[in-house]
């Protein structure tokens, strides 16, 4: 087996040569067997938050796996503060979208619900590390994923409504199949709540909860256990359990991109509630 540090190196590499060194690593050969592997997005600022070029990153680095045999289980995780700030609302390249045409826009969306479906659609198994907080687009990431590990000093918030726009990136159906239906609308309607650890665990929108800094050795110790069972099954019970349960997901859910890039265009309280979030005061939204 070739050493951590080759592979850590030949898999940062991303599409196109890009190198995805900036914000996410990854590194194999590690656990029984050497058959899990991590991948870290770190943007080393405490906050975490997902520029589009992070989420490109982060999508290279799910698709890295798609024909490695050798590699079992995946665990996520993000920066020792933070899992990740969501969407990152200041970034030059986010920004620019608001002077996008319609067609531009469209296609410009489709970063984050590329991301989430790629590691959703991943054979190997995955586990996600939070410490911190977990919020939006932190969220949509972790619910695509097979199991979450959670601090117990860390939350989780959807804040999309409040910003005058819906929670895409197709999470609604993958929170509905963990949550519920009352528990989906309350984590996304009201948007200023910040979900405990307990309150998560209680949910069923996370599987297991640690003492604080303790969230990654929970996941690896998971990981251990899911590598020690044979690679070949555990990837085809994967495969079963996930089409049986998003099979109407996409039905469900294909149109939320375009109602998304629809509120980035024309609706004023996204206007409103961006603009208010920049400026740090409460927004004021009149239902245009």
């Amino acid at each position: 087996r070739r050493p951590i540090s080759e592979l850590r190196f030949r898999e940062i590499k991303g599409q196109g040569g890009r190198a995805l060194a900036d914000f996410v690593k990854i590194e194999k050969g590690l656990g029984p067997d050497g058959r899990i592997a991590v991948v870290r997005f770190d943007r080393g600022d405490g906050i975490n938050a997902m520029s589009p070029e992070a989420l490109r990153q982060l999508t290279d680095a799910a698709r890295s796996f798609e024909d490695d045999g050798e590699t079992s289980v995946v665990v996520l995780t993000g920066g020792a503060k933070s899992f990740s700030a969501g969407f990152d609302l200041k970034d030059p390249e986010g920004r620019s979208r608001k002077n996008m045409d319609l067609g531009t826009l469209r296609r410009a969306v489709k970063v984050g619900p590329r991301l989430t479906r790629a590691w959703q659609d991943m054979e190997q198994i995955t586990i996600g590390a939070i410490e911190g907080f977990c919020i939006g687009g932190g969220v949509a990431l972790a619910v695509a994923l097979d199991f979450r590990v959670m601090a117990r000093n860390a939350h989780l918030r959807v804040p999309e409504i409040g910003l005058g726009m819906s929670m895409s990136w197709q999470s609604i159906p993958r929170m509905l199949h963990l949550m519920g239906p009352a528990r989906t609308k309350q984590a996304v309607i009201l948007a200023d709540h910040r979900i405990t650890a307990a309150e998560a665990l209680e949910w069923r929108l996370v599987e297991e909860v640690t003492e604080p800094g303790q969230a990654f050795d929970a996941a690896m110790a998971l990981a251990a256990k899911v590598a020690a069972q044979p690679p070949i099954s555990v990837a085809m019970t994967k495969l079963t359990v996930n089409r049986l349960t998003h099979a109407l997901d996409e039905l469900t859910s294909h149109m939320d991109g375009d109602q998304f890039a629809l509120m980035n265009l024309q609706s004023e309280d996204h206007k409103e509630g961006v603009a208010a979030f920049l400026e740090r005061r409460k927004p004021r939204f009149r239902g245009r």
